[in-house]
């Protein structure tokens, strides 16, 4: 039980441990160079962090994630696999459209919503 309300706590600010400087370094500046890459799980988890947290904090946010991928990998001895750009999308489906379709209805427009017909 415990396990499972763990993961529906807020995280709450704090600060980074202290460390290696020269290591942090390095982490910070593949941060820089993983939110400027286009069409990645990094890219998008910057630019999600950044209008509400700042450039420095996102990016600090990007550094850990960083840090989490190259555990696992290194754990569980898997390949990386790239979640990709949509990736908060498709996690976030249905509030995305509601909100957008609120959006939408605010300015006065109706709005009706077909699912798209995918060809095989």
């Amino acid at each position: 039980m415990s396990l499972i309300l763990s993961f529906l706590r807020k995280r709450k600010k704090g600060r980074t441990r202290k460390g290696n400087l020269w290591f942090r370094r390095y982490v910070i500046e593949m941060a820089l160079a993983a939110s400027r890459t286009k069409g990645t799980y990094l890219n998008a988890l910057y630019h999600r962090l950044v209008k509400r947290k700042g450039h420095k904090k996102a990016i600090v946010a990007v550094a850990h994630a960083i840090l989490v991928i190259i555990y696992h990998v290194l754990k569980h001895r898997v390949p990386y696999r790239e979640l990709g750009a949509d990736y908060f999308d498709k996690l976030n489906a249905t509030y995305i459209k509601r909100h957008h379709l609120k959006r939408l209805e605010s300015l006065g427009f109706k709005v009706t919503l077909e699912p798209l017909e995918v060809a095989a």
